[in-house]
């Protein structure tokens, strides 16, 4: 005699599919809903709060491209910062010494950064693994090490200063709300881009590439030149965010573009949730926000930060978004 709870029919898995994509969708939209509420508290209120979500938002642009090579292609990188360092260079010297016009010259950024991925990329990323990430380290060194040395040029620790703020002729990005407002449009526009790589025929050739490399090259998949171009969009989100950085901030020294960099950068994308939309932006969001929770208990404020981020990776180990979706899942069953 059949049991007739062991089979599940037809009707029975349309449905349970159907729950797990509504669930996805209502954390994805959850989730959505408190980044934009982080940002519109901050809009309102302005003040110190608004400066905080502001550099939350470069960094989210940062990470979401750390998120197209990491996240959807499964590879290592450590030298991202290498690429924030060119962009945001290239315009405090091109706007500060030759007098361009912010835009162009964080396009001539973008350029540069995007070579100089490729000419490193296209021999690095033959190698795999644990090599990968060292050699990615190395490149971030080494770029950093260049700012610091080329003191002609960079102005070494001593920065560069007088940046001028976004803006696209006679109109600047000044006050705190214009310059978050501005970011927070910029941000969507990642997302949004983001999104729409995942789902076109580029985004399920890095989910092969992610999968097996051996089995995508097997299907015919070029995995080669599918990891190069994970690697130069990776490369110039993070040139745009370095360019968005120093004209926000107006000064540029070798320090922004440090270890420290990339560390919070790997923090922000773990703790929002790898391969997602979503996570890169909640994630920084976060991240930013923790630190000013915990500003009032002093001596302990480093130790209050990292037992939060300790627990967050332990009970939400696919990050925020992914704890929202599991949440929103358990509710409907």
């Amino acid at each position: 005699m059949t049991n007739s709870h062991s089979i599940t029919s037809p009707e029975g898995s349309l449905m349970a599919v159907r729950s797990g994509v509504i669930g996805s969708r209502a954390a994805s939209i959850g989730v959505w809903v408190a980044s934009a509420a982080i940002v519109g508290y901050a809009l309102v209120f302005g003040g110190y709060l608004s400066t905080i979500v502001a550099f939350a938002l470069i960094y989210a642009i940062f990470v979401s491209g750390l998120n197209v090579f990491m996240g959807l292609t499964a590879q290592v990188s450590f030298g991202q910062s290498a690429f924030a360092a060119i962009g945001g260079y290239s315009s405090a010297v091109l706007t500060t010494t030759y007098g361009w016009a912010p835009l162009p010259a964080m396009l001539c950024g973008l350029v540069a950064a995007l070579v100089a991925a490729f000419l490193i990329g296209f021999p690095t990323l033959r190698l795999k693994g644990h090599y990968l990430a060292m050699a990615t380290l190395a490149i971030g060194l080494i770029v950093y090490e260049i700012a610091v040395e080329w003191e002609g040029v960079t102005q070494g620790y001593m920065g560069i200063s007088g940046i001028p703020p976004l803006g696209i002729g006679s109109l600047e990005a000044t006050s705190d709300q214009q310059i978050l407002l501005t970011l927070s449009v910029l941000t969507v526009l990642v997302a949004i881009a983001m999104s729409r790589i995942r789902q076109s025929r580029l985004g399920r050739a890095f989910a092969a590439v992610a999968g097996s490399e051996e089995a995508a090259s097997a299907l015919g998949v070029n995995v080669a030149r599918y990891k190069l171009v994970s690697f130069l969009l990776a490369a110039g989100l993070a040139s745009i965010s370095g360019s968005l950085f120093v004209h926000v901030v107006g000064y540029v020294s070798p320090e922004v573009f440090g270890l420290h960099m990339v560390v919070l950068a790997f923090t922000m994308i773990y703790i929002g949730g790898l391969g997602t939309v979503a996570g890169p932006i909640i994630g920084a969001l976060i991240v930013s926000l923790l630190p000013e929770l915990f500003r009032g208990l002093s001596e302990s404020q480093d130790l209050a930060y990292g037992l939060t981020l300790i627990v967050i990776l332990i009970y939400a180990p696919k990050g925020l978004v992914g704890l929202a979706r599991t949440f929103d899942m358990w509710r409907s069953q």
